[in-house]
């Protein structure tokens, strides 16, 4: 009789105690989709250390594991794709590529529409609450934060002078927007990853690309070309979300405390990407100082008034009519939301 006593004494203790322990004690593992290994400093220097030191900087029970999108053998298109699954719990969405899914991604930056970092800062707060609704309805999703890589500009192998000389030329392009603004100067634009455009460059495959100064040097595009035209077409927004079914997996606390954590990083991408740009630019054109990127001797083309004003009117007549008829077929009240918050500050 006393060992039946003491054995039930240890098991109410031992259902106390499991009672009493805190909820998602439980280590919770994060599988996070990042930029591709070989798209530059943004993903080596920023993105990565971040998640890998994600824990110890929150002081959230979890592990992380992070895995670059063309390591893990994933079409970077099939970002949102892949947060809905479920198979990773926070993917680094590249915006451009994700937008056949979600077209209202594009109306952060339409060509033409962020020419600075300060014009991108203004219109992509205003429309990234819609961008949000839209991945919470569609891809059950939060989206936790946006950033730029930076200035679009051109990279040519024939010399170019202005706008008007890639009529002919085969340019490649980071999104559907891009691709009808360089169709309107006569050029045909081409959708290719990353990695594959140094080479392409050097083949002849095609003249032209569009990328970032910083992710062009990381690539070695000024291998393959002889001149940059700096006139910022976007500034190639890309962000971070998480499967809300992953979020529900923290407090209401801690998932404040992850929000705000990404939210950090953002932030701080943003000032790195603009260093990042003015350095870049100085290395890809053989100038000083140089002190994140490999020297080059680019030729440096100045924009003319009448390229300038080219990119600045491309947004009413070229992108954003074309952009709003994709996006409306997919949200009738795409375009409406969009000319209510940021169209209202552009008189459009």
């Amino acid at each position: 009789m006393p060992k039946i006593v003491l054995s039930r004494k240890l098991l109410l203790g031992a259902l106390s105690a499991l009672m009493i322990a805190p909820a998602g004690a439980e280590t919770i593992t994060l599988r996070v989709l990042g930029q591709p290994s070989g798209s530059g400093l943004i993903a080596q220097q920023k993105e990565r250390p971040f998640f890998e030191k994600l824990a110890e900087t929150t002081g959230l029970d979890i592990k992380v594991e992070y895995l670059p999108v063309d390591v893990a053998g994933i079409p970077d298109t099939d970002g949102l794709r892949i947060l809905k699954s479920g198979l990773f719990d926070i993917v680094s969405i590249r915006g451009p590529q994700v937008s056949r899914d979600e077209p209202s991604i594009l109306g952060l930056d339409l060509v033409g529409l962020n020419t600075s970092y300060a014009a991108g800062r203004e219109h992509i707060a205003a429309f990234q609450p819609f961008v949000d609704a839209r991945i919470q309805s569609q891809f059950n999703a939060r989206l936790l934060g946006v950033w730029p890589a930076g200035p679009q500009v051109i990279f040519c192998k024939p010399e170019v002078k202005g706008l008007s000389d890639l009529k002919g030329l085969k340019v490649r392009v980071g999104d559907q927007s891009a691709a009808n603004f360089v169709a309107k100067l006569g050029a045909t634009g081409i959708s290719m990853p990353f990695g594959e455009v140094q080479q392409s460059l050097a083949r002849g495959v095609v003249d032209c690309a569009i990328t970032g100064p910083a992710s062009a040097n990381s690539g070695g595009w000024p291998e393959a070309t002889t001149t940059v035209l700096p006139i910022a077409l976007q500034l190639a927004v890309n962000g971070y979300a998480i499967n809300q079914n992953s979020l529900k997996k923290f407090t209401p606390e801690q998932q404040e405390k992850l929000a705000a954590a990404i939210g950090g990083l953002t932030t701080d991408i943003w000032a790195f990407s603009e260093e990042l740009y003015a350095d870049a630019m100085r290395c890809n054109t053989g100038k000083t100082p140089c002190e994140r990127g490999k020297p080059y001797k680019l030729t440096e083309v100045t924009p003319s008034e009448a390229d300038l004003k080219a990119v600045g009117a491309a947004v009413g007549e070229v992108s954003l009519p074309i952009w709003a008829k994709q996006c409306n077929a997919v949200a009738p009240n795409c375009e409406a939301s969009w000319r209510a918050t940021v169209g209202a500050g552009l008189g459009l």
